[in-house]
C-alpha cells in the first residue's frame, strides 16, 4: 500500500496517518519561514562572493538546505503537521534550521571570533536530518516497509553525507567546496537509488504534496521581489527606479505565470492519475528533484535582478556577472518547467525549450547593454514565450 487513497485514516500503530484529502497546515507555513531566511542568506552569500566559484558555493549550500526542506515535506505528507508530536519535532528542527541559516554567510570562510561557522553549519544540518529520521520512525507506526525504507535511506545516504560535511568543514579551503558538493550529490543519488520503484515510501495526500511544493515556489519568488527592494532601498525614488521596479516585478509575475497558470494543476492531476509505486516515483522525480531547479533558478535570477536594480539608472554596461546570473537563473527556471511538464504528461513544450535556449544565449547581449535594458530584454523574451504558448494552446483547443 503506497498512497493515502487506500490507506486507513487516523492512527496506524503509534503513528497518525494523514488524511487523503489533507492540505498544507498553518504550522507548515510557519515552519517554512526559516527557509525564507535561508534563501535570503544564500542570495547574500552569492552577492558577497561575486564570482562564478562563489555562486557555485552558494548553490551547494542551497542544495543542502533544500534537501532538509524536502525531507520534512515527505514527513508532513505522512502525518499531519498539526499533530502534537509533529509540532514538537518540527519546532525543534525549525530552531536548528535557523541556526544553520545564520551560519550561511560564513559557511566557507569562518568569521573571526565565535564558533567555527562551517562546522556549526555541518553539525546543524546533521541534527536536522537526525530529528527528521526520528520523527519519521515515530509516525511510521506499524508500517514495517516504511520504517525499513527510512532506516536504509538514512544509513546508506544521509550518514555518509553528514560525515563528509563535517570532514569538509574541518578541512576547509577550496577542498571544502568539492567535499560538500560530493556529499550532496552522494546523498541525492543514493536516496534515489534506495527508493527504486518507489521503495517503501508513501504519498498519503496528493493535494497536500502538490500544494506544499507550489508554496515553496512562491517562497522563492518572494526572494525575487525582495531583491528588487534590496538593490534600491536606500536610494531616492525617481523615474529610473520606478521603471526598473515595473520591469522587475513584471518579471516575477511572468515567472509565477510560467509555473502556476498551467503546470501546478497539471502536476496534481498527474499524481491523481497514478497510484501506489507509480505515484511515489512521480512525486520523487517531479517534485523532490526537479523543484530544486525552480528554487535555484529563481534565487540565481534574483541575484541578477538585485545587481540590475543597484545600477538601474546607469548607462554603463550591465557586466558579465549580473548578466550571467539573471539570464542563467531564468534559463534554469524555464528549463525546469520543461522537465516538470514532461514528467506530468504535458505535451512537449517546444516554445519553452526555445525560450530557455534564448535566455541562455542572451548573456553576451545583456552584459554589454545597460541594466535597465537588460531587464527589458528578459521581460520581452519571457512574455513572448508565454504569449506564443498561449496562442498555440488556443489554436489546438479550437481544432
Amino acid at each position: 500500500m503506497q498512497d493515502g487513497s487506500r490507506a486507513p485514516n487516523g492512527l496506524v500503530g503509534r503513528g497518525r496517518v494523514a488524511e487523503a484529502s489533507s492540505r498544507v497546515t498553518t504550522f507548515e507555513l510557519f515552519f517554512d519561514l526559516v527557509y525564507v531566511f535561508a534563501f535570503t542568506q544564500v542570495s547574500r552569500l552569492m552577492a558577497d562572493t561575486h564570482s562564478a566559484f562563489g555562486i557555485m558555493q552558494a548553490l551547494v549550500v542551497l542544495a543542502l538546505m533544500w534537501w532538509t526542506w524536502v525531507a520534512y515535506g515527505w514527513l508532513a505528507n505522512q502525518a499531519p503537521a498539526d499533530w502534537g508530536v509533529m509540532q514538537v519535532g518540527m519546532g525543534v528542527a525549525m530552531i536548528v534550521v535557523f541556526v544553520a541559516a545564520l551560519t550561511i554567510p560564513e559557511a566557507y570562510v569562518d568569521l573571526p571570533g565565535g564558533w567555527h561557522g562551517p562546522l556549526v553549519f555541518a553539525l546543524a544540518w546533521t541534527l536536522v536530518r537526525l530529528i527528521h529520521m526520528t520523527m519519521y520512525l515515530i509516525v511510521a507506526g506499524d508500517d514495517a516497509a516504511l520504517r525499513r525504507q527510512v532506516l536504509v535511506t538514512q544509513a546508506v545516504a544521509m550518514a555518509p553525507a553528514a560525515a563528509a560535511l563535517i570532514v569538509g568543514a574541518v578541512v576547509g579551503g577550496p577542498a571544502q567546496t568539492w567535499i560538500w558538493l560530493g556529499a550532496f550529490l552522494y546523498d541525492a543519488a543514493l536516496t534515489y537509488a534506495s527508493s527504486r520503484g518507489g521503495g517503501g515510501w508513501r504519498i498519503r495526500s496528493v493535494a497536500h504534496w502538490a500544494e506544499r511544493h507550489a508554496l515553496v515556489v512562491i517562497l522563492a519568488l518572494g526572494e525575487s521581489i525582495v531583491a528588487i527592494g534590496v538593490g534600491v532601498a536606500r536610494e531616492p525614488i525617481d523615474g529610473a527606479i520606478t521603471l526598473g521596479t515595473v520591469l522587475a516585478v513584471t518579471l516575477s509575475i511572468l515567472l509565477w505565470w510560467a509555473y502556476f497558470a498551467r503546470l501546478s494543476a497539471a502536476g496534481e492531476r498527474a499524481l491523481e492519475r497514478r497510484a501506489d509505486a507509480a505515484r511515489v516515483v512521480l512525486a520523487r522525480d517531479a517534485y523532490t528533484y526537479v523543484h530544486f531547479m525552480f528554487v535555484a533558478g529563481v534565487i540565481l535570477a534574483a541575484l541578477g535582478v538585485e545587481e540590475a536594480m543597484a545600477h538601474v539608472g546607469d548607462a554603463e554596461p550591465f557586466g558579465w556577472f549580473g548578466a550571467s546570473a539573471l539570464a542563467a537563473g531564468l534559463a534554469v527556471y524555464v528549463a525546469a518547467t520543461v522537465v516538470f511538464g514532461r514528467l506530468v504528461d504535458v505535451p512537449w513544450p517546444v516554445t519553452r525549450i526555445i525560450g530557455a535556449l534564448a535566455l541562455a544565449a542572451s548573456v553576451p547581449l545583456l552584459a554589454v547593454v545597460s541594466s535597465m535594458l537588460s531587464l527589458a530584454i528578459v521581460v520581452v523574451l519571457l512574455a513572448a514565450m508565454l504569449a506564443s504558448e498561449a496562442a498555440a494552446s488556443a489554436a489546438r483547443n479550437a481544432r
